[in-house]
């Protein structure tokens, strides 16, 4: 699904309270990886594990937020945004992942909720952004029911602490990268290489949320609250629409990538033909009675971040040793057209469209938010008259596609409340250390200073009129 001049539109004027916000994540941001009784984490471990993130880069220092909390949050009100997507670490909270708790971690998260309302900044908290504590990881991780109780104690701290101030509570963010990416392909923290434990990781994250979804409920205070839970949902095309062996090979990635999540959170079962073409791998045996109606717990609104489409075609076996996807090992990916992103991923703004209109019809009851979506490119900082800028026209126009494609999925009658840049600012980008820039605002890591790029101004336009400007 390649980009056509169909999505270059200025001028479509989003409904009067649609939340324009940007999103981060705690470890990719905030540095102070040892300060104020903070534990560990799977990415701190990880990350400091020569070969698995390039150029050696860790999250030590980050953007250092930890240190520049009112600058930053500064920057978020410049841009006339109204809500701002964070996660909170773990690992500042209960260092351990249980028991004690950090007075310090709650303490500095305390600081920054106040410091949104004050500005008029709606706060959106993630509480897990795939920083889990080292200590439960050595206890089995996410393949172990230990993890998912040990999640709703965290809520449950979190939660009363901050329940009378926060707009959103969103349990997971993306659970597929969580239990995919850390435990079958190895390619993320904690660098697990298990079919069967990534399996395990789906069932204990999706417990975690719901189990954190009871506790929320009991403690936070806030009568206008609302929960949700954030999943990369893809959008995936069969290379030839009319052979049923493509077709199936799409059903059957939608399957492991999609439905595995939203069917057990949002209706309270696992489909059938996971099981079925996952069966050689494990017996799901790992999930308990009465483990889906835990999970199954209502939700308002339903986040979605969207990047990129996907093409497969049913392929030859071969072996999948790391692979992504368990139990996937016939289906193959179809190179996308360009253009293409500093990550290699395709530009298809018809894509985002697609998927907010699928996953309404499937959940039409759910409210729906573009959680993340944003691009990475080759920025470089420049300076005129004395003044630094970073143009980045790439960006500008990435944004502008994707947006346009949003307000034609709310013309066509998707309930889509709010969409949130990713990144607001250029941090580390996970594997990949910060070699990619997805931030809206440029960050020089040498000094740390802030510079608005042209997408950042770009976007203040569109916050403060609600019409999508001109690119």
């Amino acid at each position: 699904m390649g980009i056509t001049d169909d999505f270059r539109v200025s001028g479509l004027k989003f409904p009067d309270g649609f939340v324009f916000g940007a999103a981060t994540a705690a470890y990719q941001i905030e540095g102070a990886a040892t300060e104020d009784g903070r534990g560990p984490s799977i990415w701190d471990t990880f990350s400091h594990v020569p070969g698995n993130v390039e150029n050696g880069d860790t999250g030590d220092v980050a953007i250092d937020f930890y240190h520049r909390v009112d600058e930053d949050l500064d920057l978020v009100k410049s841009l006339g945004l109204s809500a701002y997507r964070l996660s909170i670490a773990w690992p500042r909270i209960l260092p351990a992942g249980t028991g004690e708790i950090n007075e310090a971690g709650l303490a500095f998260y305390e600081k920054v909720v106040d410091g949104l309302i004050a500005r008029g900044i709606e706060p959106i908290v993630t509480l897990y952004h795939w920083d889990l504590p080292q200590p439960l990881e050595d206890r089995g991780g996410w393949t172990t029911r230990e993890t998912s109780y040990a999640f709703a104690e965290y809520a449950r701290v979190v939660g009363r602490r901050l329940g009378d101030r926060v707009a959103v509570w969103t349990t997971l963010n993306e659970p597929w990268c969580s239990a995919y990416l850390g435990y079958a392909s190895g390619n993320h923290a904690p660098g697990r290489r298990s079919e069967i434990g990534a399996l395990q990781a789906v069932h204990h994250l999706n417990l975690a949320h719901g189990l954190a979804l009871i506790e929320l409920r009991k403690v936070v205070k806030r009568p206008d609250a609302k929960f949700s839970v954030t999943n990369n949902l893809a959008m995936t095309y069969a290379a030839d629409p009319a052979n049923p062996e493509d077709v199936d090979a799409k059903r059957q990635l939608d399957a492991l990538q999609n439905r595995a999540f939203t069917d057990p959170q949002l209706r309270g079962f696992y489909p059938h033909d996971l099981l079925m073409d996952t069966k050689h791998i494990t017996d799901w045996s790992f999930v308990q009675d009465g483990d889906l109606e835990l999970i199954n717990q209502p939700i308002d609104i339903v986040g979605i971040n969207y990047y990129c489409t996907g093409t497969v075609r049913r392929g030859p076996e071969h072996p999948t040793e790391g692979t992504v996807h368990p139990g996937a090992a016939c289906v193959e990916s179809v190179e996308q057209p360009g253009p293409y992103t500093e990550m290699g991923w395709n530009v298809a703004p018809q894509g985002l469209y697609d998927l907010l209109v699928a996953t309404h019809e499937a959940y039409p009851e759910f409210e729906i938010m573009v959680t993340e979506n944003g691009a990475a490119y080759r920025d470089e900082l420049v300076e005129e008259d004395g003044v630094k800028r970073v143009h980045d026209p790439e960006r500008v126009d990435y944004l502008q596609r994707h947006l346009v494609s949003a307000h034609r999925a709310i013309e066509a009658g998707v309930p889509l409340t709010g969409y949130f840049a990713w990144s607001l600012m250029d941090n580390f980008e996970w594997a990949f250390g910060y070699s990619k820039r997805f931030g809206i605002v440029y960050v020089d890591y040498a000094t740390q200073e802030r510079t608005k790029k042209d997408s950042a101004l770009w976007y203040e336009k569109l916050a403060e009129t609600g019409v999508i400007p001109e690119a």
